[in-house]
């Protein structure tokens, strides 16, 4: 088994722009996408695109608080639409690296598994 490898800085601020990474390192993409803490790494790589314009936003002219609040909304407005598409993000991202779109985060999957199995203690034992 290979060392577990990492994107670059340079590497990673690619990729939360939508920049494939190179094959090497597709087992990190399916760890950063679907393993422990998925949901918090999407949420804050969603925010890096952001951060030019919340640069822009505190260099308005204004009372600090003004521009700080300017920020906050497009924080606040970024991270509502980072968590609706989370789903369709991490399938695009995935499919984008060779990897089954539809992998879930580890927690998810167990969730649905226990669905499933449920369902099927349910309705299969009456057939």
């Amino acid at each position: 088994m290979s060392a577990r490898r990492r994107p670059s800085p340079l590497q990673w601020i690619g990729y939360s722009f939508g920049r494939r990474l190179p094959d090497e390192l597709r087992d990190w993409v399916r760890e950063d996408l679907t393993g422990r803490h998925a949901y918090l790494r999407h949420l804050v790589r969603g925010m890096v695109p952001f951060i030019p314009i919340f640069v822009i936003f505190m260099l308005f002219p204004g009372p600090w608080w003004l521009r700080a609040q300017m920020v906050a909304l497009g924080l606040v407005l970024g991270l509502i639409y980072s968590a609706a598409y989370m789903r369709q993000n991490r399938a695009h991202r995935l499919e984008k690296h060779g990897l089954d779109p539809d992998l879930k985060p580890a927690r998810q999957q167990a969730e649905d598994d226990r669905a499933r199995a449920e369902y099927e203690r349910l309705y299969r034992s009456g057939s």
